[in-house]
């Protein structure tokens, strides 16, 4: 923790599996503080590390079995704030959260309540797997339209990424 406190960087890419702190505990700490987004990087792709990552706040997972350039795509898309999940795993994510009931307690629907109507659709959109470019055909928007909701959503939320306001919509069954 004390690099990213000291260096400040604008993403800490990190494994499940560390010596001292778990990965996830890690991710934790570092979006609680603000401190950077995360991207983490592992070979497990078991569901506890993939949700305990999401859950923390990391803002992308990837499977190191990645080739070079989806890598290098993954890192400079959460270094612009945006999420990525590997697509090994995203399938299983969405089915776990179009399943049923989160096995937590959930948010409370309150949290919505700083967003317009119309923007509500976007989370509810975010949290079907949908792209912008989907998005915006689903909802009959312009595609800058929906990026600015997206790029808005966060702060307006007190979340750190795209990914955490589609598991918020799963979450909240919007």
């Amino acid at each position: 923790m004390r690099p990213a406190r000291e260096l400040r960087p604008d993403l800490v890419l990190m494994d499940v599996q560390m010596p001292r702190l778990d990965g996830v505990s890690a991710a934790r700490e570092v979006v609680a503080e603000g401190l950077a987004n995360v991207l983490v990087l592992t070979t497990f792709d078991l569901d506890a590390y993939v949700f305990g990552a999401l859950r923390a706040g990391a803002a992308g997972f990837l499977l190191k079995s990645a080739e070079a350039r989806d890598l290098l795509t993954a890192v400079r898309t959460v270094a612009r704030g945006e999420g990525i999940v590997a697509p090994a795993v995203t399938r299983r994510l969405i089915a776990e959260f179009a399943a049923g009931p989160v096995r937590e307690p959930g948010p409370d629907p309150a949290v919505l309540a700083p967003l317009t109507r119309r923007e509500r659709e976007v989370p509810a959109r975010l949290g079907e797997g949908l792209s912008n470019a989907e998005i915006a055909m689903r909802l009959e928007m312009a595609e800058g339209t929906v990026k600015a909701h997206v790029s808005r959503l966060p702060a307006k939320l007190g979340l750190r990424s795209r990914v955490q306001a589609a598991v918020l919509a799963r979450e909240l069954g919007i």
